[in-house]
Parts: structure tokens; sequence; C-alpha cells
């Protein structure tokens, strides 16, 4: 494993298919890649996409420092915390390059995300911290865990996909085409960004094998803020995610693919508002082979929905108080992917 390459698109537009959707910028890196030109390992490339809402952006505080503490530490919560705390450093050492101290770069996973900064281009290279919200080396989200937990049980080459905005509803800015009424916007540049990724990984990825292809084999949703602040689109939510599934897997034609729905544990078991609770409920129900046949299969899984409320931290044990982002706590993006990666290992099985 070796240094992290995170470099920006730039300046030559690729018009994509569908209307209404951002057009990012795509064209040879600013800076050479050599990391990520180092042949791929055999076998096809294993795609996994990751979609939602601000928390899948990824607001885990890597390195925040506690304004209160006069010799100026890092505040409880971030990774730069976790490393160094008795409770939990052992979890966290695998996250650290033991011979330079340097955040652990994984060359057998690699990732795209969809935000550089404020504009429109993209953040991708070789896997480690900074591939949070903007792209920022002081963040991270669920991919991070997951990555780990992907990249440890599957034999062939990595690649997450990531695309997510902040603020957005699944009964309006990603409605699949099933649930009727208008197509979500971000439900269309969701599907373009993964065609242009795709259609693009020898430019992106030079130590991608052509040869080898890649397979599409996991979809992970981790989404429901927004949804859960208007009592409307709780109702739908259940009827929407099932609809997301149906047809993302007819779109990339994968009818068994593996999905992952770590559900909204915002407040964790002390959350009481109905709404919360009720996309909560949503989720699972989506997942509920019982309830929903049509997706899911009792005997062989191929949707789950994990449990998240255990993994939240309370803001006095966390960088921040805002509740909406899980109080920035870095513990808890990671215990969180590393759910999902957990559940999509056994789905794959």
């Amino acid at each position: 494993m070796s240094g992290l390459v995170i470099v920006q698109f730039l300046s030559v537009a690729v018009a994509f298919s569908h209307g209404g959707v951002v057009q990012r910028k795509w064209r040879a890196p600013d800076v050479e890649q050599a990391e990520v030109a180092a042949p791929m390992k055999p076998g096809p490339l294993k795609v996994f996409i990751l979609a939602g809402q601000s928390n899948m952006e990824g607001q885990a505080a890597v390195d925040l420092v506690n304004k209160t503490d006069p010799n100026h530490g890092y505040a409880n919560g971030t990774l730069k915390y976790l490393i160094k705390d008795n409770r939990t450093k052992a979890e966290f050492a695998v996250t650290v390059n033991a011979s330079t101290g340097n955040w652990t770069v994984r060359d057998d996973v690699w990732v795209w995300f969809n935000e550089k900064g404020k504009t429109d281009d993209g953040t991708y290279g070789q896997f480690s911290v900074g591939y949070g919200c903007e792209g920022s080396p002081h963040k991270f989200g669920p991919e991070y865990g997951f990555g780990f937990a992907m990249g440890d049980a599957v034999q062939e080459q990595v690649l997450i996909i990531k695309t997510a905005w902040g603020g957005k509803t699944l009964a309006g800015d990603f409605r699949p085409p099933s649930s009727g009424g208008t197509v979500g916007p971000y439900y269309k540049t969701m599907l373009a960004d993964v065609s242009n990724v795709l259609g693009n990984l020898s430019a992106l990825f030079p130590g991608y094998n052509t040869s080898a292809g890649y397979d599409i084999s996991g979809f992970g949703w981790f989404q429901g803020w927004n949804d859960g602040c208007s009592e409307n689109d709780v109702v739908q939510y259940e009827k929407n995610l099932v609809n997301l599934v149906k047809d993302l897997r007819t779109e990339w034609n994968v009818s068994n693919l593996p999905v992952s729905i770590p559900v909204s544990g915002f407040g964790g078991w002390n959350q009481k508002i109905s709404r919360r609770l009720g996309i909560i409920q949503a989720q699972f129900n989506a997942a509920n082979a019982t309830l929903h046949p049509e997706i899911n299969n009792a005997s062989k899984p191929t949707v789950t929905a994990e449990e998240t409320r255990g993994m939240w931290r309370d803001a006095k044990y966390s960088p921040s108080n805002r509740g909406y982002h899980f109080n920035f706590n870095a513990e808890t993006y990671w215990y969180i992917g590393k759910a999902m990666g957990a559940a999509m290992i056994n789905m794959m099985k």
C-alpha cells in the first residue's frame, strides 16, 4: 500500500444522457496516478454503489480540535481521538499505517465520489480517509468502514462509487420511476454518474483490467433525515424504497443485486419522535421478505436493513451536537459502514 492520490477532474465536460443532471468534468487527472496505475487484483472488478444524502456524503470528523482543551487535543469522537483512546484504539488500529504513522491506504480498494470541494468535479483514487463531504481530507462517511470490510473479504479488486448530496428526499429528489410522478433529478444524476464512471474506468483507474471487466455487486442506501421531516413522505417511504430497489436492479440488469440499508438511527434508542421512528420502521419493512417477496428472499436474503441505533454517540462524547449528522462522530460512521459491509458480504455468499 502506498500514498493516497486524490485528484480533481478539470475542464472537458461530458454530456450525460439524462436530462437535468449535473454535468461532471472528465479529462486526464492533473497529478500523476502511479498508485492507481498498479494492476488490479485478478478477476472482474467488484463495483459497489453507495447513495444517499448528507450522512452518506460523510460528516465523520477526522481531526477536529477540542476548543475547550487548553492543550488543543483532538475532540472526543474524532478519528484522531479514537486511535489513541484506550477504549477504542484496538478497533481503530487498522486505520493507521504502523510504519509511517499516516492513514492506511488500500490499493485493493478504489473509490470515486461525486464531490470535490464546492465544484461539480469528483474525488477519486485509492481507498483511505478523504472521501467525506466535499471530498475533504478531514471527513469520511460510511464508505470508510465499508471499504475496510469489503477489501478484507472480497478476493477481487473493489471499486466504491459513492453518489450523495445533502438535504435530499427519496419522495422527491431520488424518486424512482415506479413510484409514479416526476422521476427525481438526483435519481437521474446517480444513474448518470455511475454510467460515466463505469464508462471511463481505464482513464480514472489505469490499473483497471478491461479484459476482466466488472460486476455491479451491491448497492448501499443511507438516507432518511429529510423524508422524516414530513408525515406524508414518511407514509410513502416504504413503497418508495421498495421501488428504488426494483428500479435500480432493472437499470443495472442485476436481478438479485444485494442491497444494504442501514436504518436512520438518529438519537439512538432514546428517539421518540414518531416521524423518525416511522422512517426506521419503513426501512425495516422494505427489507422484510415476508412483506416484500418481490425484492427479497427469506431463505437467501438479497435486501437487509441494519440496526444503527446502538451506534449512536451522544453529543458529550462527540465533536459536535448536530444530531442530524450523528454529531460528526467517527465511531458512529465507522460502525455503520462496517455493518453495511458485513451484511453485503453475507448476501454475496
